[in-house]
């Protein structure tokens, strides 16, 4: 690199004031491109470097993109397949409400055709004989006197 006598050089004439002096005048062009090459060079090698840092930040870049797309993916995937198993699970937990709710509805309904079985069949000798009695009367025959709910017949007359 040029030094500070160098650069006080540049304003130097190259010749004494005065009529024009025969000789060659300096190459400044020549001169320049010689301290400029040196310095130049280093740049190119630096820039070379900067590329090349540049490069293996790309690649190291699309790696991780490559990996987090394979994460976000696999992320996707574990996710759908939770949650279809909750899915499932909640779908057997409904079923397993409904198939007891059927059943508590469908044991209730026993209950009351039980009830109502039974006291169809507690009135219906009351009903019968009522009925009986009706048809007697009205056919002319003598009358029966209806049985009350609940008793029997003893004896087996007509």
């Amino acid at each position: 690199m040029a030094g500070l006598r160098d650069l006080l050089m540049r304003f130097r004439p190259v010749s004494t004031p005065g009529p024009a002096a025969t000789g060659v005048p300096a190459d400044r062009t020549a001169e320049l491109a010689a301290e400029l090459t040196p310095t130049l060079a280093l740049l190119d090698r630096t820039a070379a470097q900067a590329e090349a840092i540049r490069d293996t930040a790309r690649r190291e870049a699309e790696q991780i993109r490559r990996d987090a797309a394979q994460q976000a993916e696999q992320l996707v995937a574990d996710a759908i397949d939770r949650s279809d198993r909750i899915r499932a699970q909640a779908a057997a937990h409904r079923l397993e409400l409904g198939r007891r709710e059927a059943a508590a509805i469908r044991a209730a309904g026993q209950r009351k055709a039980a009830a109502l079985t039974q006291r169809a069949e507690s009135r219906l000798p009351a009903v019968a004989d009522q009925v009986t009695s009706e048809v007697r009367r009205q056919l002319g025959f003598p009358g029966r006197q209806p049985r009350s709910a609940g008793r029997t017949e003893q004896g087996g007359g007509s």
